[in-house]
């Protein structure tokens, strides 16, 4: 149980990336009051929060309705989540977890950030809802564990609240580089996690092959 935890925790950690959504929320609120600022921080954190504990809930049942076997989605999503390492390592953005041009021009053009685009993507991402699903996944129907699971994720999000509302401070504390370093160790550690996460669908497949 420890083990899962941790691991669940560290996987969370670096897929929802508290302190990486820190700067980008200064830069889409830099005009906002700080009331304001705060009411889009919660807002978002729960419209994300909302997200993910439902991909937690019925992310397994709804592969199994499309015909997806788990073995499948660990594959797929560790290679995913590999795609979203690199750019962690080499401190770039991507759609994997940032926002398109597209997706960039609509946002200017509105006055409330919190579901897009500071809820998906930005906190309830495409590696964020792959590790939701492959880690309650992987507790097999275990109530307690999946439970567990979904309390360390809720944590993050706190996590992610805290990081939200005190963006500006954080922001004058670490500086671009210190937020790239951070973001380039959580990206080693997500590559090792994006591979664990292939070797076991590989394994799982290859014994009922």
């Amino acid at each position: 149980m420890t083990e899962i935890l941790t691991t669940a925790f560290v996987t969370f950690v670096v897929t929802v990336d508290p302190v990486g959504v820190a700067p980008l929320f200064v830069g889409l609120t830099g005009s906002a009051s700080a009331a304001e600022r705060r009411r889009l921080a919660v807002r978002g954190v729960v419209i994300g929060s909302g997200i993910l504990i439902v991909f937690a809930l019925v992310g397994e049942p709804l592969l199994s309705a499309l015909g997806i076997g788990l073995p499948a989605f660990r594959i797929a999503g560790g290679i995913l989540l590999l795609l979203l390492a690199v750019d962690m390592v080499m401190a770039r953005q991507s759609g994997l977890r940032a926002m398109t041009p597209g997706e960039d021009a609509e946002t200017h053009s509105r006055s409330d950030i919190a579901v897009f685009p500071l809820g998906i993507p930005l906190i309830a991402g495409p590696g964020a809802i792959t590790s939701v699903v492959l880690l309650v996944g992987q507790a097999r129907g275990d109530i307690a564990t999946q439970v567990a699971i979904i309390g360390v994720l809720v944590a993050v999000l706190i996590l992610t609240l805290v990081c939200l509302l005190l963006a500006g401070h954080l922001m004058r504390l670490l500086g671009v580089t210190g937020i790239n370093v951070v973001s380039r160790v959580s990206g080693i550690i997500v590559a090792a996690l994006a591979v664990q996460f292939m070797i076991d669908g590989i394994r799982t497949v290859l014994s009922l092959a």
